[in-house]
């Protein structure tokens, strides 16, 4: 018996493309998503790159196309657990887990308001709290609130699910099994950002005003911690000297062995906030600036700013001095001059590690790095595939969606 419907692993950039576009052409898609909202890494972007056009931007649209297409089906807070037999006919359970609340919520807020405790925000990626009801962004997608029951006391629950004048509080919520029979999976689980603490001479996510890229894009976005304003995280001050520190992670033999792709576009995308935001001065330690293709006029038209240093070696180490501040030893590739510099914060370009990476990977075959390879009805889409931009990453999920339709055509 074979199954002409699709699986779409990962509801990120990658994973809503490949759905829409074969639901668009008439194939049941079933989209898995181990958060509670779609959108991926983009929804937690300020902006991005070329354009800085904000994330809602071109995540709204996609959200619209899902809810006016009968064909999608959106599993939240769920995981691929086993997959079992072959293109065209595979058997595959997923395990929910539960959200607590159900589709009567109009994310009012009441819910978040009941109680008191806050705790680290995943979505801010440890820069900023949230409640133990909460939304993790404002355009979120569903737009349903999650209660935190793990970390909530049962007064606290019972609060929450008293304050909310719309029955939509179920505190039953239990963890669910789910069976698909479909005929190819795209596996599109993106990407995380490599751990901190691997990178001991960087201070290993130690240091207070060292930070990783993906947390200065929270810092910087109007939604975050901060509502976009550029706060050193020790005392909360406006940093007037910041560096960026390139490939932290990436092109290096004891981390990742590869090339992030999209971290030197996305510090000099950081300098820009930077920019707009204040008369700070920003230096960026890079071995190799890499902006491909139409990414040099981004680059020409960034480093034209005079308050801004690129200066190319390879920072050794970072350490603190007593007021907190970084100290960044760099050697100059082109002096030879070793340095040590004192700014009031250093931005980490921590590189793009596969989320499957140390993982079971949910269908296929995973190489050295943890990027997924494509086999027979199993394809892969986005960061799972290797390191791209969000304009590559959607060219890549409509490819895989041209290759799933392909396996299950005619089946």
């Amino acid at each position: 018996m074979s199954n002409n419907s699709i699986l779409v692993v990962g509801g990120g950039f990658a994973g809503i493309t490949a759905a829409l576009e074969a639901a668009e052409v008439g194939y049941e898609v079933y989209i898995v998503e181990t958060n509670p909202y779609l959108g991926g890494r983009v929804a937690q972007l300020n902006q991005y790159f070329p354009k800085l056009c904000p994330p809602s931007c071109g995540l709204e649209i996609q959200f619209q196309r899902i809810k006016n297409n009968p064909n999608v089906k959106v599993i939240t807070m769920a995981d691929v657990t086993s997959v079992s037999g072959s293109a065209g006919n595979y058997d595959v359970k997923i395990t929910q887990r539960p959200r607590y609340v159900n589709e009567k919520c109009t994310a009012c807020g009441d819910c978040e308001k009941a109680t008191k405790t806050r705790v680290s925000s995943e979505f801010d990626f440890g820069t900023g709290t949230r409640g133990l009801a909460y939304k993790t962004h404002p355009f979120m997608f569903p737009m349903r609130y999650v209660v935190d029951a793990k970390n909530a006391s049962e007064t606290e629950l019972a609060a929450i699910k008293n304050a909310c004048p719309y029955d939509a509080v179920d505190l039953d919520d239990a963890s669910k099994t789910i069976d698909l029979a479909v005929g190819a999976i795209v596996v599109a689980t993106g990407w995380k950002p490599y751990d901190v603490a691997n990178l001991t001479n960087l201070g290993g996510g130690k240091l207070k005003n060292v930070v990783t890229n993906m947390q200065f894009e929270r810092l910087c976005a109007p939604n975050g911690p901060t509502n976009g304003k550029i706060k050193r995280p020790s005392d909360g001050a406006e940093p007037k000297k910041i560096a960026f520190v390139q490939c932290a992670g990436s092109r290096d033999q004891n981390h990742l062995n590869y090339c992030s792709y999209i971290c030197c576009m996305a510090s000099l995308k950081h300098v820009r906030y930077v920019r707009e935001r204040s008369d700070a001065a920003a230096t960026i330690f890079y071995i190799d600036l890499r902006t491909p293709g139409r990414y040099d006029k981004f680059k020409t038209l960034t480093e034209a700013d005079d308050k801004l240093s690129l200066v190319k070696g390879k920072v050794a180490a970072i350490v603190e001095d007593a007021a907190g501040n970084p100290i960044v030893t760099v050697e100059n590739a082109l002096t030879g001059i070793k340095t040590d510099e004192k700014f009031d914060m250093v931005v980490l370009a921590t590189g793009m590690q596969a989320s499957c990476a140390g993982l079971q990977v949910p269908a296929g075959a995973i190489d050295a790095d943890g990027f997924v390879i494509d086999g027979e009805g199993i394809i892969a889409a986005g960061c799972a595939k290797q390191p791209l931009d969000v304009m590559k990453t959607a060219q890549s999920g409509t490819a895989a969606a041209m290759k799933a339709i392909q396996t299950v055509v005619g089946r």
